[in-house]
């Protein structure tokens, strides 16, 4: 019978390694073309999981039938290493795990700047063998199309796209949620800080039409001074809150809302730096509802977003699809709530 010590001595890499990629820990970062190396000796010699062999057409609920295991790519569009990004690292907890359950097995998770090019992304479809792939937000549009045209299912997170199933949360209502939140507390100078998408233009970014809308709901005006563009990038956000201190105190904001929590939680650090009390004299609520934000001075209010369940519908939805279920496509929109913590609201001594 066919061992992990086998598939190791073959691949040239630990057993630890190849026991990580069969059960799909990601734990500790595995580059794609490794996990393609185990995952294809693990299928030439034979190999099969303890647990995993059942009777041919035994009927699993939920499971693919005939115990077909399904390889599935996944791109991330990620500023950094999706594994340790505070958002993306959560949705790859919840797709892996759903994928694992489902017999499923993914064969690798790249960001763009990984691929280094449209030719690796061709070359790793075309190793993998791929029967699914789960995209997660927006990919350059060369890409999209060679995928679409090569990989059986494709399930999308946040994208913007009519013709495959779609999970995501509503970006734009999750922004005014977060905005009215501040207005409620009685703000009117309030800023924005975040980036630009794929158009390049901050004024089509759904988290900037939210603030935007709850600003103007509220007849409010903005002050294209404190509209921040800070490319996602934490040391811009730091160094562009801190001019903003500078500010006279009639022109300085009262209140901030950062289109991430990394962005809020470097942008508080400038505040504080500049001796301003948080939220006595700036006010911070961030998006995302990451970890570390429960634990940043004071507290940080957020807007939750489910990031593990995201990822895990995505996982599920593709599943199905090679299934041949849900043959029309949708999109699914999973629920987002507002989370009050001190950094927006002086009475609030408490996380809730």
């Amino acid at each position: 019978m066919a061992t992990l010590k086998e598939i190791a001595q073959r691949v040239g890499v630990s057993i630890s390694t190849v026991s990580r990629v069969i059960n799909n820990d990601s734990s500790r970062h595995i580059s794609p073309q490794t996990k393609l190396k185990i995952l294809k000796t693990a299928e030439e010699i034979g190999y099969i999981a303890p647990g995993s062999a059942r009777k041919k057409n035994e009927a699993v609920p939920g499971k693919p039938k005939e115990n077909t295991l399904h390889r599935i790519g996944c791109i991330v569009s990620a500023p950094q290493n999706k594994y340790n990004h505070p958002y993306f690292s959560q949705m790859l907890v919840g797709m892996e795990r759903k994928l694992a359950e489902l017999n499923c097995v993914l064969a690798f998770t790249v960001t763009m700047e990984e691929m280094q090019g449209e030719s690796v992304m061709r070359k790793l479809v075309e190793d993998a063998k791929l029967d699914g792939m789960i995209i997660v937000e927006g990919i350059p549009s060369e890409t999209y199309d060679f995928i679409k045209k090569t990989v059986p299912a494709v399930v999308g997170i946040d994208i913007s796209d009519p013709d495959i199933p779609v999970v995501l949360y509503d970006r734009v209502e999750a922004a005014k949620t977060a905005v009215k939140h501040l207005i409620d507390q009685g703000h009117e100078r309030i800023a924005f800080i975040g980036g630009t998408g794929r158009a390049g233009n901050i004024k089509l970014e759904k988290r900037f039409r939210g603030y935007m809308a709850a600003m103007e709901e509220a007849g409010l005006a903005i002050d294209s001074r404190l509209v921040i563009n800070a490319e996602w990038n934490v040391d811009n956000s730091y160094n562009l809150m801190r001019e903003l201190t500078m500010l006279n105190a009639d022109e300085r904001p009262t209140a901030v809302f950062a289109a991430s929590d990394m962005l809020a939680i470097s942008a508080m650090r400038a505040v504080s730096e500049a001796g301003l009390r948080i939220p006595e004299d700036i006010a911070f609520i961030g998006l995302d509802n990451i970890e570390v934000s429960q634990f940043t001075s004071p507290p940080l209010s957020t807007i939750h977003i489910p990031k593990l369940e995201m990822g895990a519908m995505a996982a599920k939805v593709l599943a199905d699809q090679l299934e041949g279920e849900n043959a029309l496509p949708f999109r699914m929109y999973l629920p987002y709530k507002l989370i009050v913590r001190p950094s927006s609201d002086v009475r609030n001594s408490l996380i809730t």
